[in-house]
């Protein structure tokens, strides 16, 4: 009876110890990468931008995109989904380094779309690229962040060293502004763009700087007034813009603003005033989001109180669902992930740009695009494609 009660026990015991060993067999195949396991379902696609403050108008759009591409993803792979880890950067440089600690820290982020701007991208990415955690951001384009030699940083959108000039000829070839007035706001982003602005227009009739949160133009605007120009670049973002384009035409000035992707934004309208804007000329290495490709726009409507998506809304879209892409084939770790981002070579669903990175993490040249908006009527409008040198 005694053995007999010994096998029985044995054999229990011998049938929990097989059955223990393939839970966690299962376990460690889905952590090391096996798409569909447990272990690998609640990974995490982080956001960094401004949600909050002054600039949110451009992040929003930009996190609403990255939703999208993950609210889309889940629904197709409910057994299996993956979060979204918002870390609002307000546009601040001095809030980026403890957010970015937070995302490194937490091992389930496997991938950064952002950071948004390029400040805060100088010192975020450091961080980013000590914790091995793939970055593509939609929207930062000071030209040196590929030059920190770090191995996570990816850029979806072509740098200043391609919207600069092509600003610059916007204002030479079809304004044909003779005497071209340029400030910046002292950002990373602002002073890099404008500087290449410059290369292109030859010596401005003159220049200043402001600063970010700066109200008060009065003394810029006197040496604008003064100067004659026809046309003034600015390098910055939309509500220095706006409140200084204000306050110049209080002043009586008649000439044409031309800035950058950080005032391509709606919001911009709302600073100056729909009659001050009118005519305002935005620039922006991105097509139009709203005449994007398949059904993004009106996906984006429906899921954002009948929105129409913003500027980088659409880039953020095909960013995101790149990590996504990778975690559904299996990539769940970050060096996977990594590797997955620097060999892909397809097209994005929504702008039509195939996502190709040289070894720098810069888009491939032959996919990088300038377009000029026009604020129309109270809205930002698509004016032109601007032709390559």
């Amino acid at each position: 009876m005694r053995q007999k009660l010994a096998r029985v026990l044995g054999g229990v015991a011998i049938t929990a110890l097989v059955l223990t060993s393939a839970v966690a067999c299962k376990a460690d195949s889905g952590s090391e990468g096996g798409g569909g396991d447990k272990a690998a379902c609640d990974l995490k696609i982080g956001f960094f931008g401004p949600l909050t403050g002054d600039a949110a108008g451009l992040g929003i759009h930009m996190r609403n995109g990255t939703k999208l591409a993950i609210d889309q993803y889940n629904k197709e792979n409910a057994d299996c989904k993956v979060a979204l880890s918002e870390y609002d950067s307000q546009g601040d440089p001095a809030k980026a380094p403890p957010l970015a600690q937070k995302a490194a820290g937490d091992t389930k982020v496997v991938g950064m779309v952002g950071p948004a701007f390029s400040g805060e991208s100088e010192v975020a990415g450091p961080t980013f690229d000590e914790a091995g955690l793939a970055v593509i951001t939609p929207s930062a384009t000071n030209p040196t962040l590929t030059t920190k030699g770090w191995k996570i940083f990816h850029r979806g959108v072509g740098n200043d060293t391609s919207q600069g000039p092509a600003a610059g000829r916007y204002i030479k070839n079809v304004l044909k502004a003779e005497k071209v007035y340029v400030v910046d706001d002292q950002s990373a982003y602002g002073v890099g763009l404008a500087d290449e602005v410059k290369k292109v227009i030859g010596t401005p009739v003159g220049q200043d700087k402001i600063q970010v949160k700066q109200t008060n133009f009065s003394a810029v605007v006197t040496k604008i007034v003064g100067s004659g120009a026809t046309a003034l670049f600015f390098g910055g973002y939309y509500t220095e813009a706006g409140l200084l384009l204000k306050q110049l035409k209080g002043a009586g000035w008649k000439g044409t603003m031309i800035a950058g992707d950080g005032v391509n934004d709606a919001n911009f309208i709302k600073v100056a005033g729909q009659n001050v804007a009118e005519g305002t000329i935005l620039t922006c290495p991105c097509a139009p989001a709203t005449a994007a490709k398949g059904t993004f726009v009106t996906d984006y409507k429906a899921a954002f109180e009948n929105a129409q998506p913003g500027t980088y809304a659409d880039v953020s879209y095909d960013i995101a669902k790149i990590f996504l892409e990778g975690i559904k084939a299996g990539k769940t770790s970050r060096a996977d992930l990594l590797a997955f981002v620097k060999s892909y070579n397809k097209a994005g669903a929504a702008t039509g740009v195939t996502y190709k990175f040289e070894s720098s993490g810069e888009l491939d040249p032959a996919q990088v695009l300038v377009w000029a908006f026009k604020v129309s009527a109270g809205q930002v409008v698509p004016d032109v494609e601007i032709p390559k040198a």
